[in-house]
This record gives C-alpha cells, sequence and structure tokens, in this order.
C-alpha cells in the first residue's frame, strides 16, 4: 500500500513538474482531436520521463516561432497530451505554485470551458470538411469578456506553434486560439457511452460522422438557433387558389379565419426540420398525426409546439398552427401575405422560421441612378464642362436588366402590393422601389458632378450608397477616359528616345488636355516625368508658351532637360531680380514656388497655353498662399507632375486633383466626409467596405500611377535590395533614452490638450536624436563622436568597405544638425564627403551635384527634405538611410535620387532601426502608411499625440534584447 501510494505520489510529482513549463494548444481540423503540448523553450528538457507518469502523454518534438531577426522556426523537446486527458491536469494547475503564466491562461480557458458545458452551452455543427462537431455557444457577453481577457494575457509561449504553410513564420492570434480551444473541449467531452441517446448518432462517436448537403443547417444552429426543430414556409403565391370543403365539414387543407371554399392570396406550405439530424424533414400535418418518421418522437412534436408558439408572438398567423387537425398548409389573406412578404419575414428570420420564395417569383426588380445629358448637349471636349446645361439625374427601374417604359414605372408607381404583375409575371416588389418609381427625378446635375457620378459608378442618394449610370454621350465620354490609350508617336523636335511607358503617358496627357481636364501624372520617381511633359509641349504646338512651377533646386535641371530633349525651343526663367515676361513667345517659362506665390497676379495677366506644376507635393494643403496662388494663373490644360500623390491623407489628393479639375471631387469638406473617412478608416481596420473601389473608380481617369515595379517598367532598371539593419544602443545613449522616456511621461501625465500634443512630440524628437547620436541631442560640438553611437559606427563599417570597392554613397538624415555631425565625423577619417542641405544655395547645389556624379566625391551627406526630390544622383549604388522619416512616401522619394531610369549599377537601400527602441517599434507601422496610397492609385508623428499614456509608454519604452 505504501509503496503504491509512493508510485502515484510520483506520478502526481511528475506531472505538476509539467505545469511549471509553458502549454500551447495544437489544434486539429477535428476539434476533438487536438491537443495540449508542454514544451521547454531552452531545449534541454526530456520528455521521456514525465511521459512515463501518464500512459497517454507523447513524447514529440514541436515545431514553434522563434522572435528574432529574422522570425524563424525551430523544433523543441515536448509532451503532449489529448484534451479529455489534460483537462485533469489544467483544472489543478490554477492553483499550484510556481505554475508558468502560459499554463496558467490555459487552466483559466480550460475551467471557463468546463463551466461552458456544465451550462449546456453546446451547439452541433459541421468542420470545414463537413463532419460533425459540437462547439461552444451561444456565448453571452460575460463568456466573451472572459476570453477576451485570457487571449490578452496569453504570453508568446501560449501561442508559439506557428500557423502552417506561413512564410515568414506567424503565429495564431491569442483570441483565437483560445476560442478554437473552447469548442475542442466543447467538442470532447459529451462523447460518452450515453451520448447518442440524448443527442443522436453523428455526434455522440468520436470516429468523425460525414453530413452530407448540411452547411445551411449548420449555419443556422452555429447562429444560435434552438437546439431542436425549426420551422420553414414554402409560399405559393397563386392567386386563384381555393381550399375545398373537407368531409368533416372544416376546410381540407386548413382551418382558416377566411371561411370554407374561401379564395385566398396566397399559400404557406409547413414543414418541420430536426436540427439533430438535417436529413429529417416532414410537413407539419404528418407529425401531429404520428405519420412522420419514427426519429420524430414526441420530444420533436414538443420542441414543434414550443417552436410554433414563439413564432406566433412575431406573427399571429402561425398560431393557426397549433389547431387541431394542423395544416400544412395556411391560407394567407392578402393582408397576411403583404405582411409575409415585408418586414415580417425578416422577424420570422431571426426568430428561426425560414421563409422560401417560390422558385418563379422575379425577385430581379432593381433600380439605378442614371445620369443623362439634356438632347443636343455637347459632351466633347473643354464644352461640356464649361457648358452652363445641367444634366438629368433620375431613377431607371429594371426588371432583369430590361429597362420599364415609363408607363411600366406609372403602374409600379400605383401599386399598393408586395408582389405585382408585370410582362405576365409576379413580381416581388419592394417598397422603396415604389418609392422611387413614384419620385423619379432626382433633380439636375452640373457636368463636373455628372462625370464624377458615371466615374465613381456611384452615387449618395438620401444617405444610401446608389449605382449611377451615364447614357448616351455621356456614357461615350466615360468610356474614352476609361478605356486606356495606345502609345503617342513620337513628337517631332524631340531629341530622346522615349520608352513604350513614356509613350502610352504622353498620349494620356494629351487626351486629358485635349478635352480640358488636366491630369496627375505621378509616376514614380526617376521615371522621366519631365522629359514627357517636354513632349507634350511640342505635341500641342501652341503659340502660348507653357508655365513650368517647380522647386528652385529643379529650375537648373528643367533647363538642361529643355536644352536637351528639345533644342531650339526658347527657355526663360522667371527668377531671381530681373525676371520679365517681356517678349515671351512660346516655349517654356520656368519659376519657383516663392516667386510664383509673389508674383502671382502678374503671371495671371500672361495667356499660357499649360501649366505644369513639379513636385506638386508642395500645394498639397489647398489652404496654403502657395496653394492659393497657383489657382488664380489660368489655362485651359493644367498638369501636376508627382511620385507621391499621397503622403499623409486623402486630402493632398483632393488638393492636387481639384487643382487640375476644379471640381472633380467636390468640395473638400464633402470630400472628407464622403470617401477620405471611409478609405482611411478601412485601411486602418483591415474592413473592405467598397469605399476605397469606388474612389479609386473616380479618380483614376484623372491620375496616372506607374511604379518601378511595374512589368512594362521593371526590365529598364537595374536590381534594387532593400535592408534593415538593427544597431544596439550604446551605454550612454541607452542611459540618456530611458532618462529622458522617465522624466517625459512624468509631465504627459499630467498635461491635457495642446500642452500634451507638445510633450509627446518633444518626446519622440527627443529619443529619435538620442538613436542618431548622443552629440545631437545634447548639442554638443568639437567632442569626438566615435564610440558613443551604434549608427554611427555602422556607417563608418559600410563607407569603409564601398570605399574600398570605390563606390559611392547617399547618406540621407532628416536633420540638419545631424547631417553636419555626419559630414565632419567624416572629414576626420579623411573620407572625402560633401553636405548638401535646405540652406545651400542654388548654384552651390548644382555644383555639388556635379562633383558627386563625377565621381570627384563618393560621399554625398544629404538632408532628407531638402535633397529628397529633383535631382539626379544616379552615381550612388549605395543609398544610406541613417534615421527614419515617419512617412515611407518621403523615404521612398529620397532613394529615387538614385534609383531611376538611368541608373546602371544595382542599388543597395540601407536603413538603420536601433534595437528595442521607438524606431523599432515605428518600422512595422510604416506599411500600413503604403496601404493607403495604395489602396487609391499616411499621418506623421502627429497622430502618435492621440495615443493614451499607456499605448503611449508602451510605444517609448526601452525593450533591452534578450
Amino acid at each position: 500500500m505504501a509503496v503504491g501510494s509512493a508510485a502515484a505520489r510520483t506520478e502526481d510529482a511528475a506531472l505538476r513538474a509539467l505545469t511549471r513549463l509553458p502549454a500551447v494548444f495544437v489544434p486539429a481540423p477535428l476539434p476533438r482531436e487536438g491537443r495540449l503540448a508542454f514544451w521547454d523553450p531552452t531545449g534541454a528538457w526530456d520528455p521521456a520521463q514525465a511521459g512515463a507518469a501518464h500512459p497517454r502523454a507523447t513524447p514529440t518534438r514541436l515545431t514553434v516561432a522563434h522572435l528574432g531577426d529574422p522570425v524563424r522556426n525551430r523544433a523543441v523537446p515536448a509532451l503532449t497530451l489529448p484534451l479529455d486527458a489534460a483537462l485533469p491536469l489544467l483544472a489543478a494547475a490554477r492553483a499550484a505554485p510556481g505554475t508558468h503564466p502560459a499554463t496558467a491562461c490555459w487552466s483559466a480557458a480550460a475551467l471557463h470551458a468546463l463551466r461552458l458545458v456544465a451550462r449546456g452551452r453546446l451547439l452541433p455543427g459541421l468542420t470545414a470538411d463537413g463532419h460533425d462537431a459540437w462547439r461552444a455557444g451561444p456565448l453571452d457577453t460575460d463568456d466573451i469578456t472572459h476570453l477576451r481577457t485570457v487571449a490578452a494575457a496569453l504570453p508568446f509561449e501560449g501561442h508559439a506553434t506557428p500557423l502552417p504553410g506561413s512564410d515568414p513564420p506567424a503565429v495564431p492570434q491569442p483570441r483565437a486560439l483560445v476560442r478554437a480551444f473552447l469548442d475542442a473541449v466543447a467538442d470532447t467531452l459529451p462523447r460518452t457511452p450515453a451520448a447518442a441517446h440524448a443527442s443522436g448518432a453523428p455526434f455522440a462517436a468520436r470516429a468523425p460522422q460525414k453530413l452530407p448537403r448540411a452547411e445551411d443547417w449548420a449555419a443556422e444552429v452555429a447562429a444560435g438557433m434552438d437546439v431542436g426543430v425549426r420551422i420553414s414556409l414554402r409560399l405559393d403565391l397563386s392567386a386563384s387558389r381555393v381550399f375545398d370543403e373537407g368531409p368533416d365539414g372544416t376546410d381540407g387543407a386548413a382551418a382558416n379565419s377566411a371561411g370554407t371554399g374561401a379564395r385566398s392570396a396566397g399559400a404557406a406550405v409547413v414543414q418541420v426540420h430536426s436540427l439533430a439530424d438535417p436529413t429529417l424533414v416532414v410537413d407539419a400535418a404528418a407529425l401531429w398525426a404520428g405519420e412522420a418518421d419514427p426519429a420524430f418522437g414526441p420530444r420533436t412534436r414538443i420542441d414543434t409546439a414550443l417552436a410554433v408558439r414563439r413564432a406566433a408572438r412575431v406573427w399571429p398567423p402561425l398560431g393557426r398552427l397549433a389547431e387541431r387537425p394542423a395544416p400544412d398548409v395556411l391560407p394567407l389573406s392578402e393582408q397576411e401575405l403583404t405582411d409575409l412578404l415585408g418586414v415580417a419575414a425578416t422577424r420570422l428570420g431571426a426568430a428561426g422560421v425560414a421563409v422560401h420564395w417560390p422558385r418563379d417569383l422575379a425577385q430581379d426588380l432593381t433600380a439605378t441612378a442614371v445620369v443623362r445629358p439634356a438632347p443636343g448637349a455637347a459632351v466633347d471636349g473643354p464644352a461640356f464642362f464649361e457648358s452652363e446645361e445641367l444634366l438629368q439625374f433620375r431613377w431607371q427601374l429594371a426588371l432583369g436588366g430590361e429597362p420599364l417604359s415609363d408607363a411600366e414605372m406609372d403602374a409600379l408607381a400605383e401599386a399598393h402590393r408586395p408582389i405585382v404583375r408585370l410582362r405576365d409575371r409576379w413580381v416581388l416588389v419592394d417598397p422603396a422601389l415604389v418609392h422611387k418609381a413614384r419620385r423619379r427625378e432626382l433633380g439636375l446635375l452640373d457636368p463636373v458632378d455628372a462625370l464624377s457620378a458615371a466615374l465613381a459608378g456611384s452615387v449618395e442618394v438620401d444617405g444610401e450608397q446608389v449605382e449611377a449610370v451615364p447614357v448616351g454621350a455621356l456614357a461615350a465620354l466615360r468610356e474614352r477616359l476609361t478605356a486606356g490609350v495606345e502609345p503617342a508617336p513620337q513628337p517631332a523636335g524631340l531629341h530622346a528616345r522615349l520608352r513604350d511607358y513614356q509613350l502610352r503617358g504622353l498620349a494620356w496627357l494629351e487626351l486629358m488636355t485635349s478635352l480640358g481636364l488636366g491630369g496627375c501624372l505621378a509616376d514614380d520617381m526617376g521615371l522621366g516625368k519631365t522629359v514627357t511633359l517636354i513632349a507634350l509641349h511640342l505635341r500641342r504646338a501652341r503659340r502660348e508658351p507653357t508655365l513650368v512651377v517647380c522647386p528652385a533646386s529643379l529650375l537648373g535641371n528643367w533647363q538642361r532637360e529643355i536644352d536637351r530633349f528639345a533644342p531650339g525651343t526658347p527657355v526663360r526663367r522667371y527668377h531671381g531680380q530681373d525676371r520679365t515676361l517681356a517678349g515671351v513667345d512660346g516655349g517654356f517659362v520656368l519659376t519657383t514656388y516663392g516667386t510664383m506665390r509673389s508674383a502671382a497676379a502678374h503671371l495671371a495677366e500672361q495667356p499660357w497655353g499649360m501649366v505644369v506644376a513639379d513636385e506638386a507635393q508642395h500645394v498639397k494643403n489647398p489652404y496654403s498662399a502657395t496653394a492659393k496662388a497657383l489657382r488664380t494663373i489660368h489655362a485651359p490644360a493644367r498638369v501636376a507632375l508627382t511620385g507621391t500623390p499621397v503622403e499623409n491623407n486623402l486630402s493632398e489628393l483632393w488638393a492636387l486633383l481639384d487643382w487640375t479639375t476644379p471640381g472633380l471631387l467636390g468640395p473638400l469638406k464633402t470630400f472628407r466626409a464622403r470617401h477620405a473617412r471611409a478609405v482611411e478608416g478601412g485601411i486602418v481596420t483591415g474592413e473592405d467596405t467598397g469605399a476605397a473601389e469606388r474612389l479609386a473608380r473616380l479618380v483614376r481617369p484623372f491620375l496616372l500611377r506607374r511604379r518601378k515595379s511595374d512589368p512594362g517598367i521593371v526590365p529598364e532598371l537595374p536590381p534594387k535590395t532593400e535592408t534593415d539593419h538593427p544597431v544596439p544602443l550604446t551605454r550612454e545613449q541607452a542611459a540618456l533614452y530611458e532618462a529622458v522616456v522617465r522624466e517625459s511621461m512624468v509631465l504627459i501625465e499630467g498635461s491635457e490638450g495642446m500642452t500634451r500634443r507638445g510633450l509627446v512630440l518633444k518626446l519622440l524628437t527627443s529619443l529619435k536624436q538620442i538613436c542618431n547620436h548622443p552629440a545631437q541631442y545634447l548639442k554638443e560640438t568639437g567632442r569626438p563622436l566615435d564610440g558613443r553611437s551604434g549608427k554611427l559606427a555602422l556607417l563608418d563599417e559600410l563607407v569603409e568597405a564601398l570605399l574600398a570597392e570605390e563606390g559611392s554613397a547617399l547618406v540621407f538624415t532628416q536633420y540638419v544638425s545631424m547631417a553636419r555631425l555626419i559630414a565632419g565625423h567624416l572629414e576626420t577619417r579623411a573620407v572625402p564627403a560633401a553636405l548638401l542641405h535646405g540652406g545651400t544655395p542654388v548654384a552651390e547645389r548644382e555644383r555639388l551635384v556635379d562633383r558627386f556624379q563625377s565621381g570627384a566625391v563618393p560621399v554625398l551627406v544629404l538632408s532628407l527634405k531638402a535633397a529628397g526630390t529633383g535631382l539626379n544622383l544616379t552615381r550612388a549604388g549605395h543609398v544610406i538611410h541613417y534615421d527614419r522619416w515617419w512617412n515611407p512616401a518621403v523615404e521612398e522619394q529620397a532613394t529615387d535620387r538614385a534609383y531611376r531610369i538611368g541608373q546602371t549599377q544595382p542599388v543597395q537601400v540601407h536603413r538603420f532601426i536601433t534595437e528595442g527602441t521607438v524606431e523599432d517599434r515605428i518600422a512595422g507601422l510604416l506599411e500600413a502608411k503604403r496601404a493607403l496610397a495604395d489602396a487609391i492609385l499616411g499621418a506623421g508623428e502627429a497622430s502618435f499625440t492621440e495615443l493614451t499614456d499607456r499605448e503611449l509608454a508602451d510605444l517609448v519604452s526601452l525593450r533591452r534584447p534578450s
């Protein structure tokens, strides 16, 4: 006895020792076959000894994801238990000392799963391949809250098993894994020898049972329907149906208030379905008479009576089903039919009563908002948009896609029943469609609003998005805008061979400007927008000059490109003290945004054939003085050139397109409410509301976007390799970082409003500067920089390597102060380097670019915003982002100084990211901001000012490498 007790204690101790290891649930396609695995993160544990204490334990090797850079899979020793064997151990683990946090979470989930089963919260259902499986449910609010709490507390070790086929490895979301565990427990416990008598054979055995054609039934059960029976009504809408008198003096089909032999407006065939076995279906009369399948026993009749009673509360005519003999055909009066085809069907569906429409009932009556020009109106060229003619906007109803005539819509408008006879068919009519037939005219639209509706394909009417269809000449205009273009022939006088994609861009620009619409050429930087625009000028061959507005740094580039590709074309710089427009006759006039802003009134007096805004993101704020001045300069054609039509939000896209095609997107306030908020919200939440696609259809004809990765372009460019370099903080950096976080969070937690936002931005700036170098944050000068920054040490290594290979590099930083520190540091190391920033004069900028391109200076240090656009620096084979600009579009613009048409060598992009810091956490968030631009063709640091104190602390806290 003593020996047996000692052995039992030894086995118990061995099993309890498992709880000190992390547990992870490993789901299976059949929920009850899931297993619980205990594993050792160190890899030194031998599971065989612990496995000997339990006959159903299986020692194995478990694949888990290892967090690192990169994330990778690894195999660790583990011991797995089936759920029925693991549950007692988990139930006791909650109170056991030394229980691992992951195992404690699974213990809490197991206890809650046991409570759900004890409460009878079980629903039969199907696996993905159609086998029987119990699931936990329905869950009430407290159950869901508990599930989320357990999932939020589950550490990484508790869900570290990678998802099948994920590359790189991805682990399950804790909430989904905990939910799968509850279902697995629910599918395990009810399978006892007595289960067949309580729930039926399909849900009693452990072996999987195939239930064919039961998907609809499973969906209803999973939605929380009664686990018993379901009533269904199959409608017969024959208005000539007569119910004959039966042999006992009652209606032979049903006793109803209409009386014997009454003519009804329709009827409902009543059927009862078993939810325990979806193959069992019987008419109601057969069930009440005891003539049904023996599987429909007394319990089924009780469940049916209860279901009928509940349904009759929703729709009183069902109360007649409780009469004897029970009807299997329920006559319906016209009013009852109207109710059933209206809101009653929805209420019955919510109560578990399915309503099935006849197969011959037409339900394809639709309404579209049609936009058509007035008869004789011009819909071609600028005259359409300059016209004061308004376009008709009205509802058009169609049956089966065939438009109804006005007479048919009049007949529909007079209908007072939910079914009408139309074109020799019974048609189910939504009351909303009747309303549209009565009020067909929706008003008049101006040409720009009409085109917007036609391109977007939908329009908002009474707060509802409805399909908008152009007809007639407006449809032809939409076809011209959306059909695509063939490459245009190269213009005479152009001394360049345009690539195929540039010829297509030229054809598109020519189409848009000829229609008086304008457009935005939003090709990636370096794809030749300048030469395409020069070719467009030559193709248009107008007497009026083309005005080009660009940053000051690009004046020289534009003049060189025009002289090179269109020699003999007059070019004048309207810039500086001696600027004048006297004698301008054709050709190009080049000016800067600053000069344009101050001389807008004078420029507006000059007739222009075309106005071009290069690097048009400079006017992305429509309320800025620069944007307002640009709008005062009129021309029959307006073209915006930019590689980043969306940097932070969609209001910037509105500003560009509202300049090129005024009125296209409506007022900014309306655009924000109708499009931008829905699109940006959907990108953040991952919810596809269709808003992005609607906006894309609207703007796509007016914005041509090509990327370097496009199949027609990528062969023109050498390969580009992007590498993120994790860099450790030095001891000095780490101490400064933690001190600034600690001191700043005290101030932030005690402030609010604008003061708090300012403190958050100050904190983020300070942390980024510390990550760059302590000397930048401390504003030191003259003190040696070596050995104090992980980033600077890595920069030294990269520069030394590329100089040994006779390479060249661009080094970008967003801070001029850091750029000066880097340039000075390279000078002390005898590295030939030059510095270019916003304060560099135009002439000096051009000289520095020429020296770099000639190879005289192998390293060029640049401030990001001042040098991220307009420069051609194809000498560089390496681009180094010393710090991250928290907007990926701006960062890519900087990279495109080297990675552009004309580059002949592979380009390597290096991004420095300090480990465990705010930079590390932000790197992942930058990918979401790319999605916003991609969806239509994000916010910068300011968006972080709205974080809670807890979220902010988590963002900026220093995580030391393990």
